[in-house]
């Protein structure tokens, strides 16, 4: 691949991801845009972050946040929206109609998705973090951390958040509730 077609690529690939963004009004969490943008144009997850990182540098996307635990939402920003409209034309319009496609498509069931998050973070070998979350309307609604022995648990709670969350939150406030 010549240098021009890597340029190319580069200016189609930040185009798509405001052309995108564009669409979202209260914004996406990074792992939700990836989802789309992955699917839309073959792009691995390093280029991605790589192109955000470019975007986000040069104040055309910012990320928000509603507190400093909150991991935030990426938004087009006004200076971004100005960027799209001079340059929508980089954009092949194949592209364009596979995006609005795949858009329409994944983003209802992207954003469900993201509104139920877990995570582990190791501290060390035996010392697990694990956050849980409800984030809904781009506004965490429920939080829980804890902490595990080993990797297995964490992953075990983990997984078991993502696939139970709906019935494991309402549980926890019927204790928060109940007098005792």
């Amino acid at each position: 691949m010549s240098n021009s077609d890597n340029t190319t690529t580069l200016a189609e690939n930040k185009v798509l991801i405001l052309y995108i963004l564009n669409q979202i009004s209260n914004g996406i969490i990074e792992d939700g845009l990836y989802k789309i943008i992955s699917s839309i144009n073959d792009v691995n997850y390093f280029y991605f972050k790589e192109v955000l990182s470019d975007l986000s540098d040069s104040k055309l996307v910012g990320k928000f946040t509603k507190d400093e635990e909150d991991d935030g939402v990426l938004k087009i920003t006004s200076e971004g929206i100005n960027a799209l409209s001079l340059t929508l034309d980089v954009l092949p319009g194949i592209l364009k109609l596979k995006a609005d496609n795949i858009f329409k498509k994944e983003f209802p069931s992207i954003a469900d998705e993201t509104s139920i998050i877990a995570e582990f973070i190791p501290k060390s070998e035996n010392d697990y973090t694990i956050k849980c979350k409800i984030i809904e309307n781009n506004e965490t609604i429920f939080e829980v951390k804890t902490f595990a022995g080993s990797r297995d648990r964490a992953k075990k709670i983990v997984d078991n958040w993502n696939k139970n969350a709906s019935k494991i939150y309402p549980k926890i406030l019927d204790i928060l509730l109940e007098d005792c």
